[in-house]
């Protein structure tokens, strides 16, 4: 480009642009500032919370787990309750057993003699009944074996999805 058409460019570029075209701040070796877009933020880390109240929302989707405890049940009968309790459970376990694997802390026969070091470590055995002070018993009475979990497989959490809510209203339109 001639010195004549660079200055025109210029000047009406600024005129009417408000800024020197590209093509003469190239000419002239100015690079023109690029506006770089921000960046997005990062997503929210996920709490501890997150995973319980994902599977509480779960077994509400599947089982109206939710639905069930939080009602009043005083006025039905044993029979009625009995009902819906049969079928909960069922979905429940259902449930239970898609998302995690669960195992025994101590995998043997609640009711006989259990040495405390089969079960791997302090925190995994809790004493009652007659404990002495000091240290801890040998072994006693196996009356529950426990629960572990072996294996979690929950699906992720939508970036945008709340977690604190377990399970949306619903409203029918007739």
């Amino acid at each position: 480009m001639s010195r004549i058409s660079l200055a025109f460019s210029s000047f009406f570029g600024i005129l009417f642009g408000g800024e020197l075209p590209a093509a003469v701040a190239g000419a002239f070796g100015y690079a023109k500032p690029v506006k770089e877009k921000p960046a997005p933020p990062p997503p929210p880390a996920p709490k501890p919370s997150d995973g319980a109240l994902q599977m509480l929302g779960i077994l509400q989707r599947d089982a109206r787990l939710i639905d069930f405890l939080m009602e009043d049940i005083s006025a039905y009968n044993d029979d009625q309750v009995g009902a819906a309790v049969r079928t909960m459970h069922e979905q429940c376990r259902a449930t239970l057993t898609r998302y995690v694997k669960l195992a025994p802390v101590i995998d043997g026969v609640e009711g006989t003699f259990t040495k405390a070091s089969v079960a791997g470590g302090p925190a995994n055995v809790k004493f009652i009944g007659n404990v002495p002070a000091g240290p801890a018993p040998s072994g006693g009475m196996l009356r529950h074996r426990g629960w572990k979990s072996e294996k979690i497989d929950l699906p992720t959490i939508g970036v945008k999805q709340d977690t604190s809510i377990l399970a949306p209203a619903e409203i029918e339109i007739e």
